[in-house]
């Protein structure tokens, strides 16, 4: 499986969209602040959304479609499934 998942930080302010094939060590990744970058920077580590892919090529597909989108969209999608914006971190491990 592969997923698309989607981060903010504590006040909700910053959205990061990335891809993995691994989404347990990914997060947990970003929760200790491992990976370099955006998401460092600017403390981006609270899971808000997912989804799971078959393949590698649907799930950058994904990916690249929500990442064009403005915010108020990817907003939507997530409170879609996550309607108060709570971190789904715990439900996956």
């Amino acid at each position: 499986m592969y997923y698309v998942y989607i981060l903010t930080n504590k006040s909700n302010d910053v959205l990061y969209t990335g891809i993995t094939g691994d989404l347990k060590k990914r997060i947990y990744e970003h929760k200790r602040e491992e990976i370099d970058g955006f998401t460092k920077r600017y403390h981006v580590n609270k899971l808000v959304y997912y989804e799971t892919h078959s393949s590698p090529q649907l799930a950058i597909k994904r990916e690249k479609q929500i990442k064009r989108w403005i915010r108020e969209k990817k907003n939507k999608l997530i409170e879609s499934v996550n309607p108060t914006w709570k971190d789904l971190y715990e439900a996956i491990i």
